[in-house]
């Protein structure tokens, strides 16, 4: 689970400072995964390829909102709806995130580790420095 601080400007002029929380499941990441032909890897790097951008920032929204959750009080739950996605999606902090995430590739790659599952992420992660070495 990512636990992210986003300061944003609200729409009252006002800086403001929230926190917002992203995870993703085993299972959420296999029905992700399952949901493109070749799995989601191949399917963003085609889209990279093919330089579409429009569709790269359609998928990288999708998958913001498809994290995106709010933690229950006792910690047992990692509360997800359309309507949460929703209501998160109409928020400055939604574009603050999109854009960061958006421009820095750095970034971007630890976002999606971070809303991984720990060992899922592990694994990311040693991809990730292999990759980078």
């Amino acid at each position: 689970m990512l636990k992210r601080e986003i300061i944003y400007e609200n729409y009252d002029g006002e800086t403001v400072s929230d926190t917002y929380y992203f995870n993703l499941t085993k299972s959420e990441i296999l029905s992700l995964e399952a949901s493109y032909n070749g799995g989601l890897d191949a399917a963003i790097k085609r889209i990279v390829d093919a330089k579409d951008s429009m569709a790269l920032i359609a998928e990288f929204q999708r998958i913001i909102l498809l994290s995106y959750g709010i933690k229950s009080e006792d910690g047992k739950r990692f509360i997800k709806s359309d309507q949460l996605r929703d209501e998160f999606s109409q928020t400055a902090a939604y574009d603050v995130l999109f854009m960061e995430l958006a421009t820095n590739d750095k970034l971007a790659a630890d976002f999606m580790i971070g809303i991984m599952p720990k060992d899922l992420a592990k694994a990311a992660e040693a991809q990730q420095q292999q990759l980078g070495a």
